[in-house]
Parts: structure tokens; C-alpha cells; sequence
């Protein structure tokens, strides 16, 4: 992708710039100081009049600009860097700028989404380009006022000069520049030009967040709000049959005791589907509260009955069902190359190894909550949810109302990981305001999101690789995983094209346990089986670990395999980063080291975990990691996503377990749900790979390489090699704790 490319820009898709993805803004720039000098501060900036420019700016006489974009902000700090883009082109200091959150506008815009680590590169260009087509616009503009040809003037942090030296601000044009026709043909900056792009930009909320400003969806307050909790299922596969809500009526606060469910049942026997509607045909019981301490009393106090739908599933079942699926025949063929079978029937040795990752949490810090207002003539929705325009059309279709009397507003999320993906907890509040016929907010506790929530899929991996003449000529990938399969969408990811014959298949297995994406889907468990399979691998040839993955780079470099979908040259940069600034090979003694790099959302990433032993047990004690993502935008935003990812990465691979007992999950809480603790959490050092490519994600694509490299970092100090996460677990079976 060009970075500086010429194009057509129509009206239309310069009032929509309608293909962002994966983070929300509301941008305000304040050009007051830069438009006016002698401007006087400070200037009430709520009260100014706003021109609207088009869908995604307004200027205001003095010279403030807002800029609106429509996609959800979850933490991977979108709100900062994509206003950077806009505010690079659009030519103003950064310093004046502020950001707050849009909302949904399907009439404006499309893809309103959160997720995939796709939100700058679907961006970039579109942002950019609306920065520099509304410059231009008001560089015209500044023309027609003087009478002068546009070429002649210049537009600089927020001003525009003229040949003799007069200047008028943004301000100044900005009506007569929303009258004129949109450009064609607007050249972008060259990378050398740019002067915000790739600085070291702090949070825009920072302030907001550490002085607990109101910005979650647990903030928000409405007159006549009423709060609701949430009664249901304690079993994956059972039904309410009654309940007695006596009790429950008796603590102060409580207002009512209803049931909801019945929308629901409707909707999906209407063969509506939507993959955001992750919900029981169960009824619930819902206990409305004037206050959120009343509702929760209240839910306790509840008596409620349950019936088995079926059979209830065990973590023993699932381990038994699982194994039978990858020891059977009856599975999906993604991708085969060459001749496999007879790589492995001519094969000098065959090595095969299983690996296995439970179920998993998402442990939002924020727990699932939504308001919903369901009125004769609209509904208006606020609260944090990664995907909005699903959110309103599944609304819409629930209560059977058009949608376009559905306004949805959006809150900062406190984490999503692909848990607010699912919008069950938004046609909950719908469905119970719907009822109650008035305003409420349905608030879940950390328990409620434990026990019923959306989880990352138990997985298990069979890897079989042909060995011969000292090079790996087979290979050979089962996947079973619950629900639906993580890697049948990503067949042609490292390895494939490196290996002559290559294959990968699939199978899955039904059940009641609601899964979905986790972060990093397909890749966050899939890196640790492959890149720990590669070391053995390496190991049994007497080859450095880091070698064996370039050379096999080597053989789809020059591919002319458009199936590809990953980069040798990119990846062999980033693993050749990583080995120099690790210091590969050449620690100190005492230290080992594990490498793992993986491709995942568009991004090559290579790691390098070093541990220590301290009374027999391995201390995480830092993490290389190199990343080519293309431009970093945001330098300081980028950090930050790699370093939460790698401990995230880290945290679940060390400690994540999740188990079910009669269908039951058998943690609700922390005290029994392990994570990863502050004086176990490592040094991560992040480098970019330096280029001009055109950015990539970034939010998920430091998580998956992290448990590989720890895992090999243990065989290189224990001589252990783990095949099953949590890898505590394994480690506590072992002799080296004992």
C-alpha cells in the first residue's frame, strides 16, 4: 500500500471516510491559539457556535475543530492515535487537541466495529485523506477571500499565509470552505514530512481516568434510572422452571421482581440469526433496585429452580470427547500441499506431539453493564460495546422496532478482549426496559460474568512433521476445538509454503458452553503449540532454534503463492531484530533463553523470554520482543499494546485454567481464578521494525508468541517439555518443584 498515492476523493466519502475500524473519538481540535494570535485564554469551548464540514469535522469561527469517528474505543488507544492521522494532515498542533467519543451512525458511516486489531490499518488511509481534503478545502477557501490562486498560499498549524505575508486562521474560512465543492486528487504528506505521526503521544483520556472522570459505561446516570441484575442458568444445558422471589421483595431497595426470555425465544425461532446473540432460551429472573447494592441483595435472595435440558457437561467429558474427535477420521481438510502422506511413509524419523489449552475468561476489569430506555416512539442504548450497529439492528429485530428510532451512544470499555463482541448484555437491558417501560441499567458483577459469560474455546492440537536428510518435509496439523474452529480460518499462516508438503484439518465438537473470540483469536493458543513443536523440532535436527525458522523462511520468500498470507522477508527482519537485541545465545549464566515468533492480524512478531530458577521454580525475568507493524502512528500507544499483550500472553499460558463440573463452572471469582500477579509480571522491552509499510494491528499480535517462548525458555533451563496449559500445573507434576 502507497503511503502518499494520489487518488479521487468524492463528497460522499469524504462526509463518510467509511472504512474505520476498532476504535472510537470524538476529536476536538483547539486551533483557538493557533488561529487567532492574539486570542485570550482560557476559552468556554462547550459554548462556541460549530460549523459542521462534513460527517467527521466541525470548525468553529474561532477555530476549534471536532472531528467525529463512530468506532468504539476499548483500551488499545485508537481515541489518541487515530485523531494523530487526521490532525497530521489537517495541519494543526497536537498540543491543542482534545478527543471525546461519537456515536452510532449508520447513515454516515459503516463498520462501526471494534476488534480484530484492524482500527489504524483501515484507517490510515481514509483518516489521512479527510485531514488533508478538509486543509485543502479551507486553503480554497482562503483563495476565493483573497482572490489569489490556492497553489500560491501555504496552510501550517492551523494557519494560512499568502504570498504577501497575511494570514487567516481555520476559523476564519471555515463556512465559506463547508459551501465549496470537494477536491479531487490531494496529495498526502511524505513520511519524511510528517511531524505528529510517530511522536510519543499520552493518552487523551489520561487525565479523565486517573481523576476517575465519568467515561466507563458504569458511570452513566440517567433521571429515572433504575438498576437490574440479572438471574441465570447456574448450569450450561438447564432451563427455569419457577422461583420464588419473597425474599428478595423484602430487601431495601428493591422495586420488582420480573422474568425476561421471551423476546429472545422469539427472535431466534423466527430464524433471525446474528453472530453477536450468544444467548440461553431460558427465562431469567431480573430483579430491578433503586440502587446497585439494592439488586445485587437482592438477586442473592432469590430461590429459583432449574431444569436439565440434556446431559451436563464435565471438563473429564470435554478431555474424552476432544481426544476422540483428533483420534478419528471425520474431519475438514483446509489446506493440503504436495504429497503428505508419502513424506511421512518416507520419512528418516516422524516426530508427533499433542498439545492442550482449556477453556478461558475474558476477566473484562469492567464488568458487563448497559442502559437501555425503550419508549413508545424510540430506544436510546448507551454503554461499552464493541459492536454497535449489530447491537441496535439485533435491538431493533428484538422488540420489533425500525432502526432508525434506535439511538445507540458509546462509553469508553474497561477491556473487551472480544467479549463485548457478544451483545447479550445490551438485548437483556432492552428486553427489561421494554418491560419495565422505563430507564435501566443492567449491571453485572464479577461473578455473573465468571459463571455466564462467553469463553475462549478449549483447544487441542495433534502436530505431526516429517523429518528427512536433515530438513523438515512434512507436516501435518489436527485442530479440535469447541464450538467453531480456530484455525480452519488461517490455513495459510506460518507454516504454510515453507513446508513441500503441508496440511492442516479440522474438527469440532457441539456444546452447550457459549464460546467466541478471545483475545487474539485463532492464534492466542495455536503459537504456543506450533512455536514450542518447532524447538523440538530444532532440537532433533542440532540446530539453532532461531535458524530453523529462518531457514524454512527461505522457502516462501519469493512465493508466488497468493494464498500467502504472511511476509518470509518481514518475518526474517523481525526474528533477526529480536536475536540482536536479546542478545541471543549469549546471556550471562543463570539465564535461559525461549524464542517464538508468529504472524497474527497482519503483524510479524518474534519474542525472546529469558528466566531464571529460584528455589527450582522459573522466573520470568524478561521478554525481547521485536515487532514490524509497519508505521507506528503513536510510539507510546504502541508499547503499551505490545507489553499488555506479552503479559497477557504470559499471565493465561502460566496460570489460565477454567473447568466445568456438571456443566457448572467451578471458579466465580479470583480467589479461585488464577491471573498473573504484579511480582510475576516481567520486563518487556519492545523494538519496531523500521519501515514505511503501510501500519498493521497491533492490539492482539504481542499475545500469541509470549506462552511459546516462555515454554521453551523451561526446556532450555529443566529440559521440560510442556504440552498442556496452564503451564503451573504442569510444572507442579513435575519434579522440579518438589
Amino acid at each position: 500500500m502507497k503511503l502518499h498515492e494520489t487518488d479521487n476523493f468524492s463528497r460522499r466519502n469524504f462526509l463518510k471516510t467509511s472504512i474505520l475500524a476498532g476504535g472510537g473519538m470524538l476529536i476536538g481540535f483547539n486551533l483557538f491559539t493557533a488561529c487567532k494570535l492574539d486570542a485570550k485564554m482560557p476559552v468556554d469551548i462547550a459554548n462556541l457556535n460549530f460549523n459542521d464540514f462534513n460527517a467527521f469535522i466541525k470548525i468553529s469561527q474561532e477555530g476549534y475543530v471536532t472531528i467525529f469517528s463512530p468506532n468504539p474505543e476499548i483500551g488499545q488507544g485508537v481515541k489518541t492515535s487515530m485523531p494523530m492521522l487526521i490532525a497530521e494532515e489537517l495541519d494543526v498542533e497536537w498540543e491543542n487537541v482534545t478527543v471525546a467519543q461519537g456515536v452510532l451512525d449508520t447513515n454516515n458511516y459503516t463498520r462501526q466495529v471494534a476488534g480484530g486489531s484492524q482500527s489504524i490499518r483501515f484507517g490510515w488511509d481514509a483518516l489521512r485523506q479527510t485531514g488533508a481534503t478538509a486543509k485543502q478545502m479551507l486553503v480554497n477557501a482562503a483563495a476565493v477571500k483573497w482572490n489569489v490562486d490556492a497553489a500560491t498560499l501555504k496552510a501550517s498549524k492551523g494557519i494560512i499565509t499568502n504570498q504577501n505575508g497575511e494570514t487567516l486562521g481555520y476559523g476564519d474560512v471555515v463556512t465559506a470552505a463547508a459551501l465549496l465543492e470537494v477536491p479531487e486528487n490531494i496529495k498526502l504528506k511524505e513520511v519524511k514530512d510528517f511531524t505528529i505521526i510517530g511522536q510519543e503521544i499520552v493518552n487523551v483520556d489520561i487525565d479523565k481516568i486517573i481523576t476517575g472522570k465519568p467515561l466507563f459505561g458504569l458511570d452513566y446516570k440517567a433521571e429515572g434510572m433504575v438498576i437490574a441484575t440479572v438471574l441465570r442458568p447456574p448450569s450450561f444445558g438447564q432451563k427455569l422452571i419457577s422461583f420464588d422471589a419473597s425474599e428478595a421483595k423484602k430487601v431495601k431497595g428493591v422495586i420488582d421482581v420480573i422474568t425476561i426470555g421471551g423476546k429472545v425465544r422469539k427472535y431466534m425461532e423466527s430464524g433471525k440469526n446474528n453472530w453477536t446473540v450468544k444467548l440461553s432460551k431460558s427465562d431469567k429472573v431480573v430483579v430491578i433496585a433503586e440502587n446497585t447494592w439494592a439488586a445485587i441483595k437482592g438477586k442473592k435472595a432469590l430461590a429459583a429452580v432449574w431444569e436439565n435440558e440434556g446431559e451436563l457437561e464435565s471438563t473429564e467429558d470435554h478431555e474424552k470427547a476432544l481426544m476422540g474427535i483428533l483420534e478419528g477420521k471425520n474431519l475438514k481438510t483446509n489446506r493440503e500441499d504436495g504429497a503428505v502422506e508419502n513424506a511421512f511413509l518416507t520419512a528418516d524419523k516422524v516426530i508427533e506431539k499433542t498439545y492442550h489449552s482449556p477453556f478461558l475468561p475474558h476477566n473484562c476489569m469492567e464488568p458487563m453493564n448497559f442502559y437501555a430506555n425503550v419508549t413508545a416512539d424510540k430506544i436510546h442504548l448507551v454503554g461499552p460495546v464493541q459492536t454497535p450497529e449489530y447491537a441496535a439492528k439485533v435491538v431493533a429485530d428484538l422488540l420489533e422496532f425500525d432502526l432508525d428510532k434506535i439511538h445507540l451512544e458509546m462509553t469508553r470499555m474497561g477491556g473487551g478482549f472480544g467479549r463485548r463482541l457478544y451483545g447479550d448484555f445490551v438485548y437483556e437491558s432492552a428486553e427489561i426496559s421494554n418491560f419495565i417501560k422505563k430507564p435501566v441499567k443492567l449491571v453485572s458483577t464479577r461473578e455473573d460474568d465468571m459463571t455466564a459469560g462467553i469463553y475462549k474455546p478449549a483447544v487441542k492440537y495433534n502436530i505431526k512433521a516429517a523429518l528427512k536428510d536433515g530438513k523438515v518435509t512434512g507436516y501435518h496439523l489436527i485442530e479440535v476445538a469447541f464450538g467453531s474452529n480456530m484455525f480452519g480460518a488461517i490455513p495459510n499462516f506460518f507454516p504454510a509454503g515453507c513446508i513441500p508438503n503441508y496440511k492442516v484439518q479440522t474438527g469440532n465438537y457441539s456444546s452447550n458452553i457459549t464460546t467466541g473470540a478471545w483475545r487474539a483469536p485463532y492464534t492466542n493458543f495455536l503459537a504456543f503449540a506450533e512455536q514450542s513443536f518447532f524447538d523440538e523440532l530444532a532440537t532433533e535436527l542440532n540446530i539453532d532454534a532461531i535458524q530453523l525458522r529462518l531457514d524454512l523462511l527461505q522457502n516462501v520468500k519469493n512465493t508466488t503463492d497468493d494464498r500467502i498470507e504472511y511476509s518470509g522477508q518481514r518475518m526474517e527482519d523481525t526474528i533477526k531484530l529480536v536475536r540482536e537485541k536479546a542478545n541471543w545465545g549469549n546471556t550471562k549464566e543463570g539465564v535461559f533463553q525461549g524464542f517464538s515468533a508468529y504472524y497474527s492480524h497482519n503483524t510479524h512478531v518474534a519474542e525472546i523470554a529469558d528466566i531464571e530458577i529460584k528455589e527450582g521454580f522459573p522466573i520470568i525475568k524478561k521478554v525481547t520482543v521485536a515487532v514490524d507493524c509497519g508505521i507506528v502512528v503513536n510510539p507510546t500507544g504502541a508499547r503499551n499494546q505490545v507489553e499488555g499483550g506479552v503479559l497477557d500472553g504470559i499471565g493465561h499460558a502460566m496460570y489460565g485454567d477454567f473447568s466445568f463440573k456438571d456443566g457448572k463452572p467451578l471458579d466465580s471469582n479470583f480467589d479461585g481464578y488464577r491471573l498473573i500477579r504484579m511480582n510475576e509480571t516481567p520486563k518487556v522491552e519492545v523494538h519496531f521494525v523500521q519501515n514505511n509499510n503501510s501500519p498493521t494491528g497491533l492490539g492482539e499480535p504481542g499475545l500469541p508468541p509470549a506462552g511459546g517462548a516462555v515454554a521453551n525458555a523451561i526446556n532450555a533451563a529443566f529440559g521440560k517439555r510442556i504440552y498442556r496449559q496452564p503451564f503451573i500445573k504442569e510444572l507442579n507434576k513435575s519434579s522440579i518443584l518438589s
